[in-house]
């Protein structure tokens, strides 16, 4: 991004929710930004405003790219930044991953859809693709399992407390063994232990 502190700002720079100063106007909320034109919201009232010529500037420091280069001296792509920044944060919160593959959804699910009918003839039913169902069963099992070890390491937790967590995350995976019919391997559901 192209301004600091201080520095005036371009179209490009905005983004909805940002906060700005302008010269007259004083504090605003970027709202919504069109090609030559950005709606702020300031203590008197929204303004539609062409950022070019009006001045406006950062309330607060805009975030930066810093450290490696690219081949062919270009930044590091968005796409580069988030995957080392969550490698990173993984790594720092020391968590693990769990490195046992699920082998998917039942072969006899594949394709499936689950459809919700409201008690309400009227209404319109709720159709949901089984292997977008399928995946959310899996990553709230994949969280409840990096919840587990999370209490289990915990050096601020009383024994007691872990205990007592512990309990609380046993019955969630009671609850969801519902859904153990969806997974192809029986192994990869959830258990109670």
């Amino acid at each position: 991004m192209g301004s600091e502190l201080g520095m005036p700002l371009r179209s490009e720079d905005l983004r909805i929710g940002m906060t700005v100063r302008h010269p007259q106007a004083g504090m605003g909320v970027v709202r919504l930004i069109g090609e030559n034109v950005a709606e702020i919201r300031f203590d008197e009232g929204t303004r539609r405003i062409s950022p070019q010529t009006a001045e406006l500037e950062p309330a607060e420091p805009l975030p930066t790219v810093e450290g490696g280069v690219e081949e062919e001296g270009e930044a590091p792509s968005l796409d580069k930044i988030i995957r080392d920044t969550v490698e990173a944060l993984v790594s720092q919160l020391q968590l693990r991953q769990d490195e046992r593959v699920v082998d998917g959804i039942g072969t006899r699910w594949k394709g499936g859809k689950m459809v919700l009918h409201p008690a309400d003839p009227a209404l319109q039913t709720k159709e949901v693709p089984l292997e977008t169902f399928f995946h959310k069963i899996v990553m709230m099992r994949n969280n409840l399992r990096t919840l587990e070890q999370k209490v289990n390491g915990s050096s601020n937790l009383s024994a007691g407390e872990k205990f007592d967590l512990q309990q609380y995350i046993t019955r969630c995976y009671g609850s969801m063994t519902t859904f153990n019919v969806l997974f192809a391997t029986k192994d990869d559901g959830f258990t109670t232990k």
